[in-house]
């Protein structure tokens, strides 16, 4: 590879360990890599006897070689590009952690430009720790921020998906805003807190997430400000956040979200100056929806997409292709926007049946297009309103174009009862899961919506009954695969630590091991991969323990001591 960070491939057998040929849990006693493949796996006699006399031999002292995992949902561009310009401090303690942070960027700017901050905390939902665990149990205000830097305007971010949410400013910030005294305490649902003069103290609560809110006033808060994205940065965050996801023994990944043709045209850069150390499957967007500025786009502005989709096709690299289209029909993702057939409280005191983006008559002219044209057309969906629609709208072209499967995915689908993923799996769709909305959105959930919620969230055992091909991600997280993981087995909600575990929830560890593997690959439609068998890609991980049978409650803290993709050793932490 070309960032001088891996090793080119050399023929080598790996013995003395524990080898996962497949996601049944099938195990050798050696494997065999070379030229980039896997070229035997079996007992150690039998590995021996196939590899040549130059073959380097590496003792794995027990450790467990695994498939390298795939996640089908990892939004790796956008989350790095979005940090890319912030100071970090995600892991700060006190305000003098943050305000220490700022001083250092304030030292490197110059006056009178913007500095932006992360939150506070573990992202993306921030239950596990948030700006609620600083020393002073609160977000910095304008007098705190101010002793940091007077010269620059400073905000502290406030990410999605929580909402209701906090952000600080500085003084000279709420300047630039044009916050002040005259200010409502309310503009649309944005809440600007004041001190017992009336002036604003630079805290700002409610609809102030970065993305995925359409608040008008916090849009135009927004438009003053620095660019959530900017292009030069985009790419060494990128490398690094692929590093990280190669220290977890993730080897391929399905950007199939929200990702722009400029987007798609970073990871073509990488590929073209061999800079990609994991494999990457993008898709294009077919009517963007996360950030300020999307607007809803015509039926004509969605043929053209969805033709320049079917034009952009590339199936034929071993390390970046491009295929199908993804639509976001309702407001999958953010508060109150999600479809449900009762009313159900919204974050700012009212009720809501949830929020449209797209048209019927666009979303049945895009799966008329897509089986047409054999375009693989991935559905994000939340809620069985959207699940009744979908199944409706696909059965009607799938007739129109004499098909016996649609060919489509699935994303999320975080809430569907047992005979809608019946019918999804007989109309030949797969699927993608992400056990994120339940550690991240379970409890929400059933509060604003009530129990029913909780027993139709991610019921994995009623997915793969039904024959679905289950596919899993990290989303927004928790980022640690092994962890999610392990909530496919105990369903575990992030901020009250209930579960809710029912008959349509638990699956198996082997399951659960199966949809980070092959199924992802079956998924992903990509041959040669998710499993470890001759001829097929030599892309695995090597654990410090067996995640099938090793203690639950040990799976979050498995360490990949070495990830290989192509024979390319792209993480080692020097253990073997």
């Amino acid at each position: 590879m070309g960032n001088g960070t891996q090793s080119e491939p050399v023929d080598v057998v790996y013995t003395d360990g524990e080898v996962l040929v497949n996601e049944a849990g099938e195990t050798a006693e050696a494997i065999l890599l070379r030229n980039g493949r896997v070229a035997a796996v079996g007992s150690t006699a039998e590995v021996l006897q196939a590899s040549g006399p130059l073959t380097e031999r590496q003792n794995l002292d027990g450790a467990t070689v695994i498939p390298g995992l795939i996640d089908s949902h990892p939004h790796l561009l956008h989350f790095s590009a979005f940090q890319a310009p912030l100071v970090d401090i995600t892991g700060a303690r006190s305000h003098d952690d943050i305000l220490e942070a700022i001083r250092r960027k304030a030292e490197q700017t110059p006056k009178g430009e913007w500095i932006v901050t992360t939150p506070v905390g573990e992202p993306h939902y921030f239950h596990r720790r948030s700006w609620r665990d600083l020393a002073e149990g609160m977000l910095p205000d304008r007098h705190v921020l101010d002793r940091a830097t007077q010269e620059h305007p400073v905000a502290i971010q406030a990410w999605a998906p929580v909402t209701p949410n906090v952000c600080a400013m500085n003084s000279a910030a709420l300047a630039v805003l044009g916050i002040d005294s005259s200010t409502p305490d309310r503009v649309e649902n944005v809440w600007i807190e004041k001190d017992a003069t009336g002036a604003p103290t630079g805290i700002l609560r409610g609809n102030v997430n970065n993305y995925y809110n359409f608040d008008p006033f916090f849009c135009e808060i927004l438009q003053k400000m620095p660019p959530l994205v900017q292009p030069d940065l985009v790419v060494d965050p990128l490398i690094q956040a692929m590093s990280g996801y190669n220290a977890f023994g993730i080897t391929t990944i399905h950007e199939a979200h929200a990702m722009d043709p400029a987007l798609i045209d970073v990871y073509r850069g990488l590929r073209a100056q061999d800079l990609l150390t994991l494999r990457v499957k993008a898709s294009h967007e077919l009517e963007p929806s996360a950030m300020p500025w999307d607007e809803r786009m015509s039926t004509e502005d969605l043929r053209a997409r969805l033709e320049h989709a079917l034009a952009d096709r590339k199936l034929d690299d071993d390390w970046l292709r491009v295929d199908g289209i993804t639509a976001c029909v309702w407001g999958t993702c953010y508060s109150g926007a999600l479809p449900w057939h009762t009313p159900y409280a919204d974050p700012w005191g009212g009720t809501t049946t949830g929020s449209r983006w797209i048209s019927e008559e666009n979303t049945r002219f895009a799966m008329d297009f897509c089986a047409k044209h054999g375009l693989r057309l991935s559905l994000c969906a939340g809620s069985p309103v959207e699940h009744d629609e979908f199944l409706e709208l696909t059965a009607q072209a799938m007739k129109k174009y004499d098909l016996d499967s649609s060919g489509f995915h699935l994303y999320a689908g975080y809430m569907i009862r047992e005979e809608q993923a019946k019918r999804y799996a007989e109309l030949g769709y797969d699927m993608t899961i992400s056990m994120s909305f339940t550690f991240g959105k379970a409890d929400m959930m059933a509060e604003r919506m009530g129990p029913e919620a909780l027993r139709l969230l991610n019921p994995l055992r009623h997915l793969v009954d039904s024959g679905l091909t289950v596919a899993a991600s990290m989303d927004w997280g928790p980022i640690n695969p092994w962890e999610l993981m392990q909530f496919a087995i105990t369903h575990q909600q992030g901020l009250s630590g209930r579960s809710n575990a029912g008959p349509a929830q638990v699956v198996s560890r082997q399951e659960a091991f199966q949809m980070w593997t092959a199924n992802g690959a079956k998924v992903m439609g990509w041959d040669g991969i998710g499993r470890l068998q001759p001829g097929y890609h030599a892309d695995l991980a090597i654990l410090d323990r067996n995640p099938i049978t090793c203690d639950l409650d040990a799976l979050p803290s498995t360490q990949a001591l070495r990830t290989i993709v192509g024979g390319r050793i792209v993480h080692d932490n020097g253990s073997l």
